[in-house]
């Protein structure tokens, strides 16, 4: 997109960098809008991402700064729902970051539910392609338990692959386990996850959930983007995707997630 030129952008562009903007006005709202692909059925994935983008560029203009990336839709349940073979992905600021134990605030979402997850923290840069599961283990300092709030400003989650991926993967906000391990302390392809919603077990999973690894969805992710030009910096918090079903969210609400070997991880919606 020639979001640095505009002289030189197309129709297609301005119609795509609106769409952004449409996006960014409803997450700075917490109101949501009707499918992008209802009204645009011709929207794929190669201008959802480009819609991403704008929605980015948006968010960094209003001063936020990334601090890692996001994968969705690693499940195969997922994957049959939206009507696709591939994972996507989304970028994570540092407005985003909810800390263990704090609550958060309902008013600035619009229909948010909960995943646990396990969260990778870089200790080297990772930048595909040819990005192995040997690689990922090098350049991971530790990684932890974690919920991803994912948030959709797609009215009623009503949402298509294209939907989904211009609004930066659905990612509302993540809360990150105080307790950080070694990855290769524990089995991330067999570790178990127990997910609490007001104090009753509503989802198990297990880290093969997750492209049947988390270590195989964090490579997808780094040659993914290393096609894109794009890589996986040290220092950025991976978000390696679900473990199990998202499960919804209100008010009052109190979640807590623990994952064998890793620990657990809590937040509470006010």
């Amino acid at each position: 997109m020639n979001a640095h030129d505009p002289f030189h952008a197309t129709p297609a562009d301005l119609h795509l960098e609106a769409l952004g903007d449409e996006l960014h006005a409803a997450l700075r709202s917490a109101t949501p809008i009707d499918p992008l692909t209802r009204r645009h059925p011709e929207l794929g994935i190669e201008q959802a991402y480009r819609i991403q983008q704008r929605l980015i560029q948006r968010r960094l203009a209003d001063g936020e700064r990334l601090v890692g990336k996001k994968i969705g839709v690693t499940s195969r349940a997922v994957m049959d729902l939206l009507g696709v073979h591939q994972p996507d992905f989304g970028m994570l600021t540092d407005t985003m970051i909810v800390h263990q134990g704090d609550s958060i605030d309902m008013a600035t979402l619009i229909q948010p539910k909960a995943e646990g997850e396990i969260a990778f923290l870089l200790k080297r840069d990772l930048t595909g392609p040819g990005v192995s599961v040997a690689d990922v283990l090098a350049a991971t300092e530790c990684v932890m338990p974690c919920f991803e709030i994912v948030d959709s400003r797609i009215r009623d989650w009503k949402i298509r692959i294209a939907d989904t991926v211009a609004d930066n993967a659905s990612c509302g906000v993540f809360v990150l386990g105080s307790q950080a391990v070694s990855p290769l302390a524990i089995d991330l392809h067999t570790c178990g996850m127990v997910l609490e919603k007001n104090g009753e077990v509503v989802v198990t999973g297990a880290g093969a959930a997750a492209l049947g690894s988390p270590l195989n969805a964090v490579a997808w992710l780094a040659n993914t983007l290393g096609r894109l030009g794009m890589g996986l910096k040290a220092g950025e918090v991976i978000l390696s995707g679900a473990l199990g079903a998202m499960v919804p969210a209100q008010r009052g609400d109190h979640f807590r997630v623990a994952i064998g070997g890793l620990g657990e991880c809590s937040v509470r919606f006010a």
